[in-house]
C-alpha cells in the first residue's frame, strides 16, 4: 500500500513510467481528447483562454465551469443544474486542461459520473441535498488516498499501485455531498517547489508554460487556473499551497495543523513530524475557500482522525480598522522587483484605507529555514530514498540534498526539535509585543512566476510552517511591467542564492504575469485570516 516502502520491483522505473503515462491518457474518454494539430501550438504560452476555443465545451458548460463553487452549490440546491451536468463539465473541462499544462495524473470520470447520478436520484425523490457541497466537484492532490486508484506522490513505484483505504478528508468530502473527480500532480515526494517528477513530467503555468506552476501541489494550481476544478485540496510543508497559488494567481490557505484531516493521506516522509504537513483548499475566490474551511471544521473531524483539534468554525467578526506589519524581505533573498512593487503598492492602499502599517523585521527567519532543511532530512533522506530504490529511480537534479545526508540520530533531532520549539517562542512573544497586531504582509515567494526549473527557494513560505501559523495567498491585482520591474544598480544579494535569483529574472519573460502576497497570522487562525483577506481585497479593489 502506498504510504509504506515497497518490496523491489520487477519493473524498471521507466517502464513504469510508460505504463502509468499511457493508462492516464487512455482514461480520458477519446471523445475529450483533442487531435494535435487542434491544441495551442508550443509557442503560445497563454492557454487559459483555449477551453472557450476549442469547441469541446458547450455554452452551458462554459457556463458551469466559469462560475465558482458557493455559485455553484446554490445552483444545484436550485435544481437548476444537476450534478451530472457540472461533473461531466468539469470532467471535459480537466481533461482540456491536462492536454497543454499536464496537469492531472489520475482521473476518475467514470466514477464521480456514477456518484453525480446517485445524487441527482436522490435530490430527485427527495428534493433534498446530500449536504451543503452537494453535486460539487472537487479535484484531489494526489497524495489523496481513494480506493481503486494509485497515489503516487512522484514516485514511479507507486504509480500503478491502486491503494485500498481512503482519506479522510475524501470520504468527508463525500458525505458532504461533493465528487472527486481526478487528482493532479506533483513533485517527487511532494518535496520539490515546482510539480515535475520522473514519472508523470512536468506540469507547466497556463498563464505562460515557460513558467512554473509551482509545488508542490502545482497540478492543482494549473487545473483551478485553467478553471478545471471549482475547488481543489492540496497540502503544504514548506509552501506547498501558498507557493503554487501565488505562481497562478489563485487564492489558497495553510492551516495550522490539526485544523482539517490530513494523518492518512500518502506520503513520501512517513513520520517526519517535526515540521507538519498540513492540507487545505485552493480556489479562484475567498468565498470558495470558506466553503471548504467552514463545512469541513463542522464535520466534526476530530472524531475520525486523532490528531485533529476539536474546533468547529468559528465566526468572526473584525475590528473596522487593522493592524499590519510588513516583512519587506527576509534577509535571505530579496523580492525580485513585481514582488516588491507590489508590497509597496498594497502597503499605501491599506494605509490610505485607514489601516495602521508598521515594519517587521526578519529575525529568526534564517534560522528557521536552516532548522526546516536539517529537520527534513533528518533521517538521512532514507525515506525517500528507500522508495525510489525498489524500482531504480534516480533522484531528481533539484533533490540531491537527499542523497547526500546521514541520519541526525534521535539525540540530535531532539536538540533541533528543542531549538525550534526556542525559536516559536520567541516568534509569538515578539508578535505579543506588538501590541494589536492582525496580520504580517509579505511575499509569498521572491518571484511573480519563475521560469521551470528556476524556483530556488521557499524562505519566505517555509518560516511559517516551522511556526505553523495559519497564512493566506492572494493575488493583490498587480500584474508585472517589463519597464518598471526591473532591479536596481545598487542592489547587493544577501548570498549566492539571492544572487542566482537577480541573474536568473527576467523582466521581460514575466511581463503580465498576475503577482501575489501572503497575509499572515498566529496559530489556529482560519477564520480570521479569511476574513482578513477578504476585507485587504476588498480595500485593494476600492
Amino acid at each position: 500500500m502506498a504510504g509504506s516502502d515497497p518490496p523491489k520491483m520487477e519493473m524498471d522505473w521507466t517502464d513504469i513510467a510508460a505504463k502509468a503515462q499511457t493508462k492516464l491518457r487512455n482514461s480520458i474518454p477519446a471523445e475529450y481528447r483533442i487531435p494535435h494539430d487542434k491544441l495551442p501550438p508550443e509557442d503560445q504560452l497563454d492557454v487559459t483562454g483555449f477551453p472557450a476555443k476549442c469547441g469541446l465545451l458547450s455554452d452551458a458548460e462554459l457556463k458551469i465551469t466559469e462560475s465558482y463553487a458557493t455559485e455553484i452549490v446554490g445552483a444545484v440546491a436550485a435544481g437548476e443544474w444537476t450534478a451530472v451536468e457540472v461533473t461531466k463539465a468539469f470532467c471535459k473541462r480537466a481533461a482540456i486542461a491536462h492536454q497543454v499544462t499536464n496537469c492531472l495524473t489520475v482521473v476518475m470520470f467514470d466514477d464521480a459520473l456514477k456518484q453525480a447520478k446517485k445524487l441527482d436520484e436522490h435530490f430527485s425523490s427527495t428534493g433534498k441535498t446530500i449536504g451543503p457541497l452537494h453535486g460539487l466537484p472537487v479535484s484531489l492532490k494526489d497524495n489523496f488516498n481513494v480506493p481503486g486508484y494509485p497515489s503516487s506522490v512522484g514516485f514511479c513505484a507507486w504509480a500503478l499501485e491502486p491503494v485500498k483505504k481512503e482519506s479522510t478528508i475524501v470520504g468527508i468530502l463525500r458525505d458532504l455531498g461533493a465528487v472527486a473527480y481526478c487528482k493532479t500532480n506533483v513533485p517527487t515526494a511532494m518535496m520539490i517547489a515546482e510539480s515535475v517528477n520522473n514519472c508523470y513530467g512536468r506540469t507547466v503555468n497556463p498563464l505562460n508554460r515557460n513558467l512554473t506552476s509551482g509545488g508542490s501541489s502545482g497540478g492543482e494550481s494549473a487545473l483551478i487556473a485553467m478553471k478545471g476544478s471549482p475547488l481543489g485540496i492540496g497540502t503544504d510543508i514548506g509552501g506547498s499551497l501558498r507557493i503554487p497559488a501565488a505562481c497562478t494567481g489563485i487564492f489558497t490557505i495553510r492551516p495550522s495543523f490539526g485544523r482539517y484531516p490530513h494523518f492518512d493521506a500518502s506520503t513520501g516522509m512517513g513520520g517526519q513530524e517535526a515540521v507538519a504537513s498540513v492540507h487545505g483548499p485552493m480556489a479562484r475566490s475567498i468565498a470558495d475557500l470558506r466553503l471548504f474551511a467552514e463545512n469541513v471544521s463542522n464535520s466534526a473531524p476530530w472524531l475520525k482522525d486523532p490528531k485533529c483539534i476539536p474546533m468547529p468554525y468559528r465566526p468572526v467578526e473584525l475590528k473596522p480598522k487593522l493592524k499590519f506589519a510588513v516583512l519587506w524581505d527576509n534577509g535571505i533573498v530579496h523580492p525580485t522587483p513585481p514582488v516588491a512593487r507590489a508590497l509597496k503598492e498594497v502597503a499605501a492602499k491599506l494605509k490610505a484605507a485607514g489601516h495602521e502599517v508598521l515594519d517587521w523585521p526578519a529575525d529568526d527567519h534564517a534560522e528557521a529555514m536552516d532548522l526546516m532543511a536539517k529537520l527534513f532530512v533528518a533521517d538521512g533522506g532514507q525515506s525517500i530514498k528507500s522508495i525510489l530504490e525498489a524500482s531504480g529511480e534516480p533522484l531528481r537534479p533539484e533533490m540531491q540534498a537527499y542523497g547526500q545526508v546521514k541520519d541526525t540520530g534521535v539525540y540530535e533531532l531532539w536538540q533541533l526539535q528543542k531549538q525550534r520549539t526556542a525559536l516559536a517562542k520567541r516568534y509569538l512573544d515578539r508578535w505579543a509585543a506588538c501590541e494589536g497586531l492582525d496580520a504580517v504582509l509579505s511575499p509569498t515567494t521572491p518571484y511573480a512566476a519563475p521560469k521551470s526549473g528556476e524556483f530556488r527557494t521557499v524562505s519566505y513560505t517555509g518560516v511559517y510552517n516551522v511556526l505553523d501559523y495559519t497564512a493566506t495567498s492572494f493575488p493583490t491585482g498587480v500584474v508585472v511591467d517589463r519597464e518598471r520591474d526591473v532591479y536596481g544598480s545598487d542592489f547587493e544579494a544577501y548570498g549566492e542564492v539571492d544572487e542566482v535569483t537577480r541573474k536568473e529574472y527576467e523582466a521581460a519573460a514575466v511581463h503580465g504575469m498576475p503577482v501575489s502576497l501572503q497575509l499572515v497570522g498566529r496559530r489556529l487562525e482560519e477564520e480570521k485570516m479569511l476574513a482578513i483577506t477578504e476585507r485587504v481585497v476588498e480595500d485593494l479593489a476600492s
